[in-house]
């Protein structure tokens, strides 16, 4: 494979292309990552965004995007990219454009859709072997509508559906997984507190034809309770305790693309963040601290048994 252009810091957009002033929350992580991932898309571009969250991108007739922009409701925008993809391929097949005049087709949803509503016509598409690459900004819940528990939420963490003293009961899907059990052309998670292993990921995915996901972590200071000055701070705490792998599948395996020297107590991250705090006071609930302490610790040794770490 030809060498990657993001190898240092250094390397990375000096220009942004995402316009400002939208109505996102301050702090947001999912526009962080946005703000990235875009800039290493490049203006052609056609953005299918779902429902959710980033809609607050757009104020009709505008959008901050350089590029097209399509909304579509929740469930639907991989059929919609489907559409997008097909007409662009019938245009580049008539001659009525060029391949230089050629778009990229990106869709741009949050778990709610990613993880649930939206997740039978993602499988459809990437039976398909639809080339689009699939944007999820992950705030583990339905922050556009107050922060209800979705499919991404993690365990025991407080939402406006599960108020109670051992949050919400169940445990988060595993999107990576159900993606890499559709044999894709790339799955990769990344955060936007990490902009060069991001830019490089989203660099692989632009070399391959089919369906790729990227998956960004999406710390939500409105729906997981913190200051929104913390959300870089949060993003690496959320890599360094080991609850969001940085990861890719490639060429039908998968690699973790940066492992914590010293993975911190996942308590470090617990406690920044509101929607935990039914954990601590008015006391330590001992019982689940340890059961999510174990999960994550099983999980790494894994890692380390099957050798599933970057040269």
């Amino acid at each position: 494979m030809t060498e990657l252009r993001f190898r240092t810091f250094r390397d990375l957009p000096a220009d942004h292309l995402l316009g400002t002033g939208t109505a996102m929350c301050a702090g947001c992580g999912g526009l962080e990552a946005l703000h990235e991932i875009y800039d290493i898309l490049g203006e052609k571009t056609v953005i299918i965004n779902a429902a959710g969250c980033m809609t607050l991108l757009a104020v009709y007739p505008f959008t901050p995007f350089r590029g097209s922009w399509l909304y579509t409701a929740m469930a639907s925008a991989p059929a919609g990219a489907q559409g997008v993809r097909d007409a662009l391929d019938l245009l580049l097949a008539s001659g009525r454009i060029t391949a230089a005049e050629d778009l990229q087709t990106v869709v741009l949803t949050g778990d709610g859709a990613a993880y649930g509503m939206g997740l039978s016509a993602t499988s459809g598409a990437i039976e398909r072997g639809l080339d689009f690459l699939y944007v999820c900004y992950d705030n583990e819940g339905y922050g556009n509508t107050g922060q209800q528990s979705s499919g991404a939420t993690p365990h025991g963490a407080g939402t406006a559906t599960n108020k109670g003293p051992l949050g919400y009961p169940g445990y988060k899907k595993d999107l990576f997984a159900i993606w890499a059990a559709h044999r894709p052309a790339y799955v990769a998670t990344v955060i936007g507190a990490e902009p060069l292993d991001l830019a490089r990921k989203v660099e692989r995915a632009m070399r391959l034809k089919g369906p790729k996901l990227i998956l960004a972590l999406a710390p939500c200071p409105t729906g997981w309770d913190f200051a929104p000055e913390e959300t870089v701070q949060l993003g690496k705490l959320a890599v360094q305790c080991g609850v969001w792998p940085l990861k890719e599948y490639r060429d039908g395996t998968v690699v973790h693309t940066k492992v914590p020297k010293q993975r911190l107590p996942v308590e470090e991250y617990l406690k920044r963040q509101g929607r935990f705090s039914q954990l601590f006071v008015p006391e330590r609930n001992e019982t689940v601290l340890v059961e999510i302490q174990a999960k994550i610790d099983d999980y790494w040794c894994a890692v380390e048994r099957h050798g599933q770490v970057e040269e």
